[in-house]
């Protein structure tokens, strides 16, 4: 005799099957009715080809809020995969074929056959020892690639860090109160004295108060006592803040993607009326 559950799965197992073939059907027929693929030649049949799949591509990844199922597993795998070779394609073209294929293999001249292997011997022989990393015999030949990598974008990124994420943000923080100082000419406790300096200056003081207590909590050379606790309580809120912004700013990102693949079935598939 075969178990409840068995019978429960089976039964649950049929009328997702009868449910996916309506959904299939109904997809079929709007897409003949909305974009009519049979009526069309050349460009105009490509692009409505293309508006299909893109739509049934979309309804497949958003099955998954239902459950993990077959489709959208296939729909996953064909994403990975044509990203994949969208990357090696742009590889080839962008870097192998103009780095390395052109400059050696289709050098104009002699001398510049030359300058080329002078200058991409030894780049190209480093992308080689990267690719050794597959091989579990030679792999360790790889490292030297990869401490070169390392070490190389550390001493860049230093310095462009620095700039960008220091210096930067200091030039922004005193601005406003250079400002304040050497321009300004409001009236105290006026309108444009509370937009043109007040503001300003409360906004990097702000910053300043919030920066040096992130930096503080983060502190664990000297044992924290009572002031310092107040500080690194103040330096937790202003982290629960950029916390919370950030996770604001993807929320409404993922948000705008929704609005973006809704718009596209909308008024792209169905060919709504705007």
């Amino acid at each position: 005799m075969p178990e409840p559950d068995d019978n429960a799965s089976s039964v649950r197992r049929a009328v997702e099957i009868g449910v996916f073939t309506v959904l299939l059907a109904v997809f079929l027929g709007v897409s003949y009715y909305c974009q009519d693929p049979f009526g069309l030649t050349g460009e105009a049949l490509a692009h409505s080809i293309g508006v299909i799949v893109a739509a049934g591509l979309t309804l497949v990844m958003y099955s998954f809020l239902y459950r993990d199922n077959p489709l959208f597993k296939i729909a996953e795998n064909l994403y990975v995969g044509v990203a994949l070779g969208y990357g090696a394609v742009m590889t080839w073209r962008m870097a192998l074929r103009e780095e390395v294929y052109k400059p050696i293999f289709m050098a104009p001249t002699t001398e510049a056959l030359g300058e080329a292997l002078v200058w991409r011997t030894v780049p190209i022989l480093l992308g080689i020892l990267l690719t050794m990393r597959i091989s579990r015999k030679y792999s360790w030949l790889s490292r030297y690639s990869y401490c070169l990598l390392v070490g190389w974008g550390a001493g860049v990124g230093i310095s462009v860090y620095t700039h960008s994420y220091v210096l930067q943000q200091l030039n922004a923080a005193i601005a406003p109160l250079q400002d304040a100082v050497t321009q300004g000419t409001w009236e105290p406790l006026s309108g444009a004295w509370f937009l043109g300096a007040f503001f300003p200056m409360l906004g990097s003081l702000a910053v300043l108060v919030g920066t040096v207590a992130v930096l503080f909590y983060f502190f664990f050379s000297v044992e924290h006592g009572t002031a310092g606790r107040t500080v690194s309580k103040v330096g937790i809120w202003f982290l629960m803040i950029s916390f919370g912004a950030s996770f604001g700013n993807t929320v409404m990102a993922r948000l705008s993607l929704l609005i973006g693949r809704v718009q596209f079935l909308l008024f792209q598939w169905i060919q709504m009326d705007q």
